[in-house]
């Protein structure tokens, strides 16, 4: 089964006066209102349907039917304080809901099982200050994400500094996750009392980006990404050479270095190529590659179309196996065919309107854009979204 992503950023504010100007710079810089101002509001809706036959939770055969539901709705704000640096905030709350037969195999002998379905709650919160003379930012972020089966806290710093002539910038972040995982093993091996156990992600992000010239703009972007606790998933199931069973093990810690590559390039003013490449690899044996591109070709001022396609390849993980390989004598086993050996490719288009005078007879609705996606890969699953973005100004 294709695990819905948790979007679990963080429980951890720090507030910071930092960057701040000299008389010779407050003199020279005009006055900024210092009165909160609303920028935009963001809310974005998808539905997300997938079908394939390799589900972990039945030992990696059985259905992975899947649908998801997902809403979200943010608020930028923005403000310039006394020292005319701007302070900007953004306040995000998501809702998606979902429905999975292979979850529903966790306890097949009851009509519908607790996992079934589920709901995932996410508020978020962020702010960030920019000192726009100097060229740099400091911002925070919190957040908490809660479903049926998990409850996760978390948090994360960022900052960047720009050179002098604004054309080379250099970002850092990094990132705390402090998760509890409800221990819901499949109902034949499911013990009594439940329990909960911690899972912990740690992670750092630096970018480099350049301007080389007013077509062209790239950037690298080096990750390190740190995890300990629980990190397998308590109801999938492993069935070993002998018929045995048992559920999915593995290791307590991972560590991941993702590194990539993106470009823009503006062909004149009615087309934009955005490519991307990442490398990725891992301490449990996989290393993967990642390639995308899309073109933004506008059709008139306010109409644009942007068709996209993503290559992907990974190898397994050193604890993978089919449905009734594995060896009982293995230390760590896993049949989820998402850390299997695969290929996949996904591609769409995207329609977008933008116009500063509204749209569909709405005063404040500034852009909207409809995107849709196929996905297929080599281990047969398929799936398909569509998603709508609405901006408001």
């Amino acid at each position: 089964m294709v695990r819905i992503p948790l979007t679990i950023i963080g429980l951890y504010m720090c507030v910071v006066s930092a960057f701040s100007q000299t008389p010779t710079e407050l003199d020279s810089a005009s006055y900024k209102s210092r009165k909160l101002k609303f920028e935009e509001a963001n809310f974005v809706t998808s539905y997300y349907h997938q079908e394939g036959n390799n589900s972990a939770v039945t030992g990696g055969i059985g259905t992975e039917k899947l649908t998801d539901i997902s809403n979200t709705i943010d608020l930028k704000l923005s403000k310039y304080d006394n020292h005319n640096r701007l302070h900007s905030y953004n306040f995000e709350l998501g809702f998606d809901t979902y429905t999975s037969a292979s979850s529903d195999k966790v306890d097949p002998n009851t009509i519908s099982s607790a996992s079934s379905g589920d709901q995932r709650f996410y508020p978020s919160a962020s702010w960030n200050i920019t000192n726009e003379v100097k060229g740099q930012s400091f911002g925070a972020n919190i957040a908490v994400s809660s479903e049926y089966d998990y409850l996760s806290f978390g948090g994360g710093l960022n900052a960047s500094k720009n050179s002098k002539d604004n054309n080379r910038q250099v970002g850092l972040k990094i990132q705390a996750f402090i998760d509890q995982v409800s221990i819901i093993y499949p109902i034949e091996l499911r013990p009594s009392p439940y329990s909960t156990k911690s899972r912990n992600s740690f992670s750092s992000s630096l970018t480099l980006s350049q301007i080389i010239n007013r077509r062209l703009q790239v950037a690298m972007i080096l990750d390190l990404a740190y995890q300990n606790g629980f990190l397998s998933l308590p109801f999938n199931r492993v069935y070993f050479s002998d018929n045995s069973l048992r559920v999915e093990k593995l290791p307590d810690t991972r560590f991941k270095v993702p590194i990539g590559f993106r470009a823009n390039y503006f062909l004149g003013d009615r087309y934009i190529v955005r490519a991307f490449y990442r490398y990725y690899q891992d301490d449990w044996g996989m290393q993967a590659h990642t390639a995308n591109i899309e073109t933004s070709i506008k059709l008139s001022p306010f109409i644009s179309v942007s068709p996209f396609y993503r290559f992907h390849t990974q190898s397994a993980i050193d604890y993978f196996s089919p449905y009734q390989t594995h060896n009982v004598s293995n230390e760590f086993y896993s049949s989820d065919f998402d850390l299997s050996k695969l290929e996949s490719h996904s591609g769409g288009i995207g329609f977008r309107a933008v116009s500063a005078d509204g749209i569909l007879g709405i005063t404040r609705l500034n852009m909207i854009e409809i995107r849709f996606d196929h996905y297929n890969r080599s281990t047969g699953l398929a799936s398909n979204i569509i998603s709508l973005h609405a901006k408001f100004k």
